[in-house]
């Protein structure tokens, strides 16, 4: 892996072990809780971190994605109906599958799959998706830190 492989892979690694670290030590309640008024959960923020480590690696990158284990359910936007476990094995396994595709692919490589709603030049390739994946991760984490602070007054809770 060259250089630049290595520091994106780098800064994604911490902005995913950050959203880990922030949510550490946080029962069922606090994860399945809304804390502010738009109403999203942490937990249903970490399934969301998933579904967008899936989408944006395998379905735009590979441009395939396999079936997820259950089926799309009608609940609020950022919570979810499954358990802790249930979902930080996900956002594992969808962090897994990520970076096995981000190893073996070269930070040039195409798109296989497209993103409607941007222009076909921002995410065009590996590297401007990793970019992207590390920009709306780092995003959701800072928003999990204030999250956390407002639960139980804990900060400075992610590895930067």
């Amino acid at each position: 892996m060259d250089g630049e492989k290595r520091m994106l892979l780098r800064y994604l690694h911490a902005q995913r072990a950050a959203v880990l670290a922030i949510l550490d030590g946080l029962g069922e309640p606090a994860l399945t809780t809304p804390v502010l008024p738009s109403g999203w959960t942490p937990l249903g923020m970490v399934e969301h971190l998933g579904y967008a480590e899936r989408f944006w690696f395998q379905e735009i990158v590979t441009g395939t994605a396999g079936p997820v284990a259950w089926p799309d359910d009608d609940h609020a936007p950022l919570t979810t109906p499954r358990a802790p476990d249930v979902v930080f094995a996900f956002y594992r396994e969808q962090c897994r599958r990520s970076d096995e595709i981000f190893a073996a692919t070269p930070l040039d490589t195409p798109s296989k799959g497209r993103f409607p709603d941007l222009p076909e030049a921002e995410i065009a390739d590996l590297r401007g998706v990793v970019l992207h994946v590390i920009e709306e991760t780092a995003r959701h984490a800072g928003q999990l830190d204030v999250v956390r602070e407002l639960i139980d007054g804990r900060t400075g809770l992610g590895p930067r």
